[in-house]
Order: C-alpha cells, then structure tokens, then sequence
C-alpha cells in the first residue's frame, strides 16, 4: 500500500446529529444506516457512519474538490473533538505513535481489527494478545476538572496515588467538555480502573491521577459500547 496527501483532491467534513443519519441514502434501510464504519455513495460524495458521541449520531462526508457542502447548521471543532472522545475510540497519533497493541485501544471490541482477514504487521502479537493470554490494558472513558489551556494533553500519563513511580495508563484522546473540565480516553491497566471502581463504591475518592500521584483525579465513566469478552 502507498498512501499519498489528498488534501488538494477531496473535501472532508463531519456530521452530527440528524445530519449525520442521511435519511436519503439510496438502497439501505434505516437499520444499516447507522451501521458503524459501513460506507454509503450518495451522488458524487461518500459517508462513512462513525461510532456515536455522547448519543449523538456522526458520520464523515467526503467529495471530490469544488463539490457543494453537506446542508446543516456549522459546528465547532471543539464539539466535534469533544463528540470523538466521547465515542470511547482514540486515534493513533504521533504521540501515542506504536505504544500500544489494538485491543489496548478496545479496537477488537469496535470493528478496529479482524482476527480472521490475512497477514499484516503486527500480527503475531496481536493475535497472541486475543488469544494466549489476558488482557492487562484497556482503554477507559475519564473525565477530569480543569479550565481549557490547563495541562492536558495526549501521551501524559496517568497515576496511583499509592505509586508514585509507576505509570497506570496514558492519555490516548482529549477534550475540553462543553459542561465543564475535559474528558479524555485512557489506555490504563484493569487493575487501576477496578482499583477506582472499588474505591468509587465505598464512596472514597478516585485514586487515579493525572500527570503524577499528586495531580487532577480522573474519574472513570461508562464505554459507548460493549466490550467483546476476552478469548
């Protein structure tokens, strides 16, 4: 595969809510609609159908240059970025660039990764990873307080409060919350999410911390979606 800059070429935007639905499309019932990365042709343009956000329903829009924009009322960047993290799935970016396996990002739980397509790199640890052992790292919806241009960012690391020395997790995705402080994704051990689950429970606060054993306590808040039990 060569892959090459396309920015000239095409337009991309995204859509959210009853924009990103599309009743329209030709030849697929309401039900596929909203079949999560399925992708539609509809005239000129293309719409794959995203994982939803806080509930609300995204999808991309892509068309040659020159082409009309998709109708609907504009939105922020950082409500769409917003929206992406809370959809529970991070993208790889440069500062996360090769530090995890897909299952440390949920991805065999999202359609991210097909265990029964071919070759391709990487291979044998995931695959071991799925099936010759327990997962020790999943990725965890938080949410923390703070105001924007706080110090949040992906790649920081997330700790105990009993560890000062050892790393738990890493932030793999991030935004300021419309509501108030930032919600980001976080590739942690299963160990420290039951740590705060448990802690949660008897109505102690949260023993995760952000940046070091001393920092923003994150809480944890339900996925999106379920996750696929272990093989």
């Amino acid at each position: 595969v060569k892959l090459s800059d396309a920015t000239a070429e095409f337009s991309l935007y995204g859509l959210c809510g009853d924009a990103a639905d599309m009743p329209n499309a030709p030849d697929l019932g309401a039900a596929c609609a909203r079949i999560s990365w399925s992708k539609r042709d509809i005239d000129a343009h293309n719409v794959i159908q995203l994982y939803p956000g806080a509930g609300v329903a995204r999808s991309l829009w892509c068309a040659p240059s020159g082409t009309a924009p998709p109708s609907g009322a504009p939105l922020s960047m950082s409500v769409w970025q917003y929206l992406e993290v809370q959809s529970g799935i991070a993208m790889i970016t440069t500062p996360i660039f090769e530090a995890f396996v897909p299952q440390m990002l949920n991805y065999e739980s999202v359609g991210g990764v097909n265990f029964k397509k071919g070759c391709y790199p990487g291979q044998e640890v995931v695959a071991r990873s799925q099936f010759r052992g327990t997962l020790k790292r999943r990725a965890y919806l938080a949410q923390t307080a703070g105001t924007p241009g706080a110090e949040v960012f992906i790649g920081q690391e997330v700790f105990q409060t009993s560890d000062a020395e050892q790393p738990c997790g890493v932030v793999a995705a991030c935004a300021a919350n419309p509501a108030g402080g930032f919600a980001l994704v976080v590739s942690m051990q299963t160990a420290a999410a039951a740590a705060h689950d448990l802690a949660r429970a008897k109505g102690d606060a949260s023993p995760l911390r952000l940046g070091s054993s001393t920092g923003p306590a994150l809480d944890l808040q339900s996925l999106p979606y379920p996750l696929l039990e272990d093989i």
